[in-house]
């Protein structure tokens, strides 16, 4: 259809009008988003389906070659190091029910969304373990907005935002593990896959905390002139090299883990003395993700959706009202969450970037495999991250305020009982949302515990 809006061009005027396309559409679609107070990655896929192989037929990832996986994992790599920068850990109580949503809801979720994809999406096994451990992480950029929008009690948004942004760097690493066993069916060493697994996230992550000390060291000495750019030029170049030394010394897909810990690092060793440079990386961040979100998704064409049917559309409610609750419940023994946090946390778990960009990328090596199936896995990848980020972020902000865990609301079961005839006192603002965790007074932002 795009030979009816422009005459045939070249190749560098191809990959002009595609990175031009892109933007632009992602641009428009925030804009929309915002006018309309829709979640902005619903109208970003809408509107790379429609600029892409499907609609206008603008935007052609292929044409990209190889530079398109380097491209994808550069930017997923510094939407991870800005969420890493952002999260914060103040008190052992959060740390330890994060770890334990991590350590036992993972697991769940993974066989869930196996048995999910087997059985309804009638996967191979090897193509459903695939698509669940794609599937497998919440997406911090899709869940921040929407906490936001909502007035989440800021410890729930954190927890939220914290579980996703640990979870996508083990995600991508687990599913290019299982599509290196996919892709290599005679040599299914199960051993060898999960000595692979846990080095590239051990060793990513080591050098992602020793390159992230090593970049804060250079940024507390450099002052924080608003008219200076040098730290956030730092930043980008110190992540793009941890990146690249990542893949080239570990392996695929170990820049992911090293970028979130980077960030990590920084943010909690710089937190003080970050400035404006917090907020220019999460513009780029955002950057990235409307560049990204209309890219990938111009590759999915209906054809990857209609062989799903009915069954597609019932493996997704299962991985959002069985398996996610279920995670959630057995993540959750012995935190003290209130059963209006675990009701939350079953229901928000909308899938976002990371999920779409290693569907895109892993979809063409199976394809150049020959391999059937590819482009049910990219299909039901992207109608997951539809129909999560739509139900959840149409539903979420009333089930917040009916649970009471919207600012100013304290959730039953929210903070520890007063002794006995003792009342509690009257905050002095309990109006002030920026109010610290945990005083004498009950606060506007009740902590978790």
């Amino acid at each position: 259809m795009a030979t009816f809006i422009v005459a045939p061009l070249g190749a560098s005027a191809q990959l002009a009008l595609l990175w031009a396309a892109a933007i632009s559409v992602g641009a428009l679609s925030r804009l929309v988003s915002r006018l309309l107070a829709i979640p902005a990655v619903v109208l970003l896929l809408v509107g790379g389906l429609l600029a892409g192989r499907q609609g206008l037929g603008l935007i052609e990832p292929l044409d990209l070659g190889p530079g398109l996986e380097t491209a994808v994992e550069l930017l997923v790599g510094l939407v991870l190091f800005e969420g890493g920068l952002s999260l914060q850990v103040p008190d052992s109580l959060l740390g330890r029910r994060l770890r334990k949503l991590v350590l036992f809801g993972l697991p769940v979720t993974l066989v869930g969304g196996l048995v999910m994809a087997h059985y309804w999406a009638q996967l191979s096994w090897e193509l459903a373990a695939l698509f669940s451990a794609v599937v497998s992480a919440t997406g911090p950029t899709v869940i921040a907005p929407l906490v936001r929008q909502m007035g989440l009690q800021r410890p729930m948004a954190k927890l939220l935002e914290g579980e996703g942004l640990l979870v996508e760097p083990i995600a991508a690493v687990g599913a290019l593990v299982v599509l290196q066993w996919i892709l290599e069916p005679f040599a299914p060493n199960y051993g060898l896959l999960v000595v692979d697994l846990l080095s590239r996230l051990g060793l990513g992550s080591l050098l992602g905390g020793l390159g992230g000390g090593l970049l804060s060291l250079i940024l507390w000495s450099l002052p924080d002139e608003p008219t200076d750019s040098v730290r956030l030029q730092l930043c980008l170049g110190a992540l793009m090299m941890l990146s690249v030394g990542c893949e080239q010394l570990i392996g695929p897909a170990a820049g992911l883990p090293a970028a979130a810990v980077a960030g990590f690092v920084v943010g909690s060793l710089l937190e003080s003395r970050l400035g404006g440079l917090e907020t220019e990386l999460n513009q780029l961040a955002q950057l990235a993700v409307t560049l990204l979100f209309p890219l990938l998704a111009a590759d999915v064409t209906l054809s990857d959706f209609v062989p799903l049917g009915w069954r597609g559309v019932v493996c997704v409610l299962g991985l959002m009202l069985v398996v996610r609750p279920l995670a959630v419940i057995l993540g959750s023994i012995g935190s003290g969450l209130s059963w209006p946090q675990k009701i939350f946390l079953g229901w928000m778990a909308p899938r976002g970037i990371v999920s779409a960009s290693t569907a895109s990328l892993f979809a063409l090596r199976l394809e150049d495999a020959g391999i059937l199936g590819a482009s049910r896995v990219q299909g039901l990848v992207f109608l997951t991250i539809l129909m999560t980020v739509i139900l959840n972020g149409l539903i979420a902000p009333l089930l917040a305020h009916w649970l009471q865990l919207t600012e100013g609301l304290p959730a039953a079961g929210d903070h520890p009982p007063l002794p006995r005839g003792e009342a509690p006192r009257r905050a002095t603002d309990p109006g002030h949302a920026g109010a610290p965790e945990g005083p004498l007074e009950p606060p506007s932002s009740p902590p978790l515990s």
